[in-house]
């Protein structure tokens, strides 16, 4: 697979992400659900700490790349809900690193929402994937 970043401007790169990625010769593409901070169990977890519901939902979120033979470095695209952009963007931290760690710029939107389908949780991560 190749990935190819496009970028016409380049201050997307300090925030960790790409304008856009022209992927050619992958074999796979994973489409995944939005993941949230939630246990095995199907149990929301970290009520009111958005640091960890970001954490949480990362984790899942590898997990079901995992699942596929995948891992973070095969985001190309990256949708991030949150029910409260300016906290979020207090922990951006978490996902930048992790993102980095893979070493992956996925192209990503935010949104800011009224709420999440579990009015405890205020993060949601949905992923596309290519191998």
């Amino acid at each position: 697979m190749e990935r190819t970043a496009v970028n016409p401007v380049t201050w997307s790169l300090d925030m960790g992400f790409n304008q856009g990625e022209l992927v050619s010769g992958h074999d796979r593409t994973l489409y995944c659900s939005g993941q949230t901070a939630m246990s095995v169990d199907g149990e929301p977890r970290h009520e009111g700490d958005m640091e960890a519901q970001l954490a949480l939902s990362l984790d899942n979120l590898e997990a079901v790349l995992g699942k596929a033979g995948m891992s973070l470095a095969d985001l190309v695209r990256l949708n991030v809900y949150t029910t409260d952009v300016d906290l979020l963007f207090r922990h951006y931290g978490v996902l930048a690193s992790r993102l980095g760690a893979a070493r992956v710029a996925p192209t990503t939107t935010m949104l800011g929402v009224t709420r999440l389908a579990i009015p405890t949780l205020m993060v949601e991560l949905e992923g596309t994937a290519v191998a």
